[in-house]
């Protein structure tokens, strides 16, 4: 169906643009070379009078980039009252001529004024097909499309920030003009082929070296923020692990402000994995609880604690939860200290953060005690004491739970790469890159050398869309809602 769209990119499309369903309004956009004078057929501004210039005249003589007020007609029959906006091409979302009418939200109206639009020469549009024909239009590339699609699932404010960078074009600029210095290079050393009895050289091989190593630390760069970008997007998970009744549940409970856990004296309650998402200052964490860590007979419950260890593993943070009333005695510390040596060694990449829970059931004293002897035995341990059941203390987790990923690399406009195809082709460019780079220590032909350039060209160019197929676009926009 996409390359019928690409076929037929002439046709005029029409679809809701907003939300499905009943509201205050509702809009309905067109958008193609006949949407004015479909429009024209149909909409009779406020302002026309009985004697008046036709209707069609009328709305032809309307501004661009104008909104007017008037009414939607099928025939002599009324539909809506209305506002519409006019735009021309090139200066519209798509690069066509644009129609958006604001009605009423009636889903009944929503229907009788698309079917009226369908009547007089469009057709519906498909998933994607208004930023489809912005990216055919040059009004944007691939990557900005697909940062379109980001920005209007984005649930965090983090994702938002980074969908906002992306449609902003500056990732896209940045890979423009690297794949355009790997295409001079490229043809100027073809161009040497031509010239091969010669022995002329077009290509400088030392500004070549230096173009790859400043290629390489960028496209490094831009792969590695993919980890954090990912997780930024799609929200950062979370483990919450201990032994049974140190109060992992309550404390999950506690972060999300609802009672999502059972709560329960019996330990081994938790069996399974419980699994919610919370917006903390903009970043959006799914928050695991975990079967608590002991060793038991019980096959259910075992199966359930090695799940723990499966979360903890696919998570991007570990906290630990510990017992503060059970912190008692000289031995049961040096177990707790021991798991959390167990938990560093089993995880050495993820950021682990202590907790010592129902510091309210303790005294000032040993509550002194344990951070001591914890901060002596651990000292690289970030430690955090609170009461879940009274909630004191939550705040100050919920601040490190952001202080471990609010990266200062978003804040400074730094590009941060949360698309996996984009991730795809950035690892082919990088190897391509290696390649190149083997190619020239090794001497090879400048006719090898071009084609493993004009690779990495090639894969930086599908991220930006000046290289793609039906397939690629299909896979994309399909992914769109209808009327985006």
């Amino acid at each position: 169906s996409l390359y019928l769209c690409i076929m037929y990119k002439n046709d005029t499309i029409v679809a809701l643009a907003t939300p499905a369903g009943s509201g205050a309004i509702a809009v309905v956009r067109l958008s193609g070379s006949e949407s004015h004078e479909i429009a024209s057929k149909i909409f009779v501004p406020a302002f026309a009078k009985a004697d008046s210039k036709s209707t069609s005249e009328l709305y032809h003589n309307l501004g661009a980039n104008t909104v007017t007020l008037g009414h939607i007609y099928d025939g002599n029959r009324m539909v809506d009252e209305v506002l519409l906006t006019k735009f021309n091409a090139p200066r519209s979302y798509t690069g066509e001529h644009v129609v958006e009418i604001s009605c009423h939200g009636s889903i009944y109206i929503q229907q009788e004024i698309i079917a009226v639009c369908l009547k007089n020469g469009a057709r519906m549009a498909n998933a994607g097909e208004f930023t489809l024909q912005a990216f055919l239009n040059a009004k944007m590339d691939l990557n900005q499309a697909e940062a379109v699609a980001d920005l209007i699932s984005s649930e965090s404010e983090t994702a938002h920030q980074i969908a906002l960078q992306q449609m902003r074009g500056g990732f896209s600029s940045e890979l423009k003009e690297l794949r355009g210095q790997l295409l001079n290079f490229a043809s100027l050393i073809e161009l040497e082929l031509d010239f091969s009895e010669e022995d002329v050289a077009f290509a400088d091989r030392d500004d070549l070296k230096r173009l790859l190593s400043e290629s390489q630390q960028t496209l490094r760069k831009l792969i590695d923020s993919f980890a954090l970008g990912n997780v930024l997007k799609t929200g950062i998970p979370v483990a919450i692990v201990g032994e049974p009744n140190v109060g992992k549940s309550t404390l999950l409970n506690a972060l999300l402000n609802e009672e999502k856990a059972i709560v329960s004296d019996i330990a081994g309650t938790t069996r399974d994995s419980i699994e919610d998402e919370i917006n903390i200052d903009g970043v959006r964490f799914r928050l695991i609880d975990t079967a608590g860590l002991r060793e038991t007979t019980d096959t259910i419950e075992g199966m359930g604690i090695q799940r723990s260890y499966a979360k903890a593993e696919q998570s991007k943070l570990v906290l630990y939860l510990l017992d503060a009333t059970q912190l008692n005695t000289a031995p049961r510390i040096m177990h707790c200290l021991m798991r959390i040596q167990i938990l560093r060694e089993k995880f050495p990449d993820k950021p682990l953060v202590v907790i010592v829970n129902k510091i309210d059931q303790i005294t000032g004293l040993e509550h002194a005690e344990i951070t001591k002897q914890i901060n002596s035995k651990s000292p690289e341990t970030i430690l955090i004491s609170l009461s879940a059941k009274s909630r004191a203390g939550v705040d100050e987790l919920k601040t490190a739970l952001v202080g471990s990923f609010k990266s200062g690399a978003l804040s400074q406009d730094d590009t941060i790469v949360s698309n996996a195809r984009h991730y795809d082709a950035l690892q082919q460019a990088y190897s391509s890159l290696l390649e190149v780079q083997e190619g020239i220590e090794n001497d090879i032909s400048s006719e090898f050398l071009a084609i493993d350039i004009r690779a990495t060209a090639e894969s930086l160019g599908i991220i930006t869309g000046e290289i793609t197929n039906d397939e690629l676009l299909g896979n994309i926009f399909s992914q769109f809602c209808i009327g985006k």
